[in-house]
């Protein structure tokens, strides 16, 4: 498989081990990860054309990502 950009270790390297552990005990947090997780595999499998998709849907999919990151460094930001 091809490197997948924008994983939450990237996009927060220096609190990767906080967000293990969130992932682990805080519900909320696990389910943005994990929606996060989803919406980025299917940005890659558009952008690489495995999947087709209209611009406009694409551009949905990259704001609702976005959406979900901007919650998850409010979090890491509030547990730091």
């Amino acid at each position: 498989m091809s490197h997948t950009p924008h994983e939450l270790a990237e996009e927060f390297p220096d609190a990767a081990d906080r967000i293990h552990e969130l992932k682990q005990t805080d519900a909320h947090f696990a389910r943005l990860a994990d929606e996060y997780h989803e919406l980025n595999r299917q940005i890659h499998r558009i952008e690489t054309d495995i999947e087709p998709a209209s611009d406009a849907f694409q551009t949905r999919l990259r704001k609702q990502r976005m959406t979900i990151k901007d919650e998850i460094n409010r979090i890491l930001g509030a547990t730091a």
